[in-house]
């Protein structure tokens, strides 16, 4: 890679990096994990970007790829990841939840979602925190928009399952 491109390419990440971590977050609810799918994703990126820069919609693929982390991250044993014990660390770049009424029924909702599958939350966060479309998170996941469909019905249902009557007003089913 060229400097021309190695510097387009850290601008670039640089630009998104709270974005892929905020993402990751949400997948794996983990900050060291969701830093590790990050760290994956902007090395496997690296490695591509000659391919990737030429995408359509580079914010899709390198989310795509994201996703694509997390998951094949799920399929390993846990043999193959190292816990140290100790006080959660601050991550930076990763926004505090607001102040106010909300932040108990966000902790409520994270909790829950952190319970659901992993093809269903991927599909559950894309769709409702990320605000892609059915086609947009097919793309991403590399799937037919049926099963976006039918991932997102699951999602919801384990979510309000998990929830009880503490479902909050928006994942309620009328």
């Amino acid at each position: 890679m060229g400097p021309a491109e190695e510097a387009e390419y850290t601008a670039y990440v640089t630009a998104r990096l709270p974005a892929f971590r905020r993402l990751a977050h949400y997948l794996c609810k983990d900050a060291h994990r969701a830093d590790d799918i990050v760290q994956m994703t902007i090395t496997r990126l690296y490695v591509h970007w000659r391919r990737a820069r030429q995408a359509a919609d580079l914010d899709r693929y390198v989310e795509k790829m994201l996703v694509r982390c997390f998951l094949n991250d799920q399929k390993l044993g846990w043999w193959s990841r190292v816990r140290l014990t100790g006080a959660p660390r601050e991550t930076p770049g990763l926004a505090p939840a607001p102040p106010g009424p909300d932040v108990e029924t966000r902790t409520v909702v994270h909790g829950a979602l952190a319970q659901v599958p992993p093809k269903q939350r991927a599909v559950l966060v894309l769709r409702f925190l990320c605000d892609l479309s059915v086609a947009e998170t097919a793309g991403v996941l590399g799937c037919s928009e049926g099963n976006v469909k039918s991932q997102s019905s699951r999602g919801l249902a384990t979510l309000r399952e998990l929830l009880g009557e503490r479902t909050p007003a928006p994942l309620r089913k009328e």
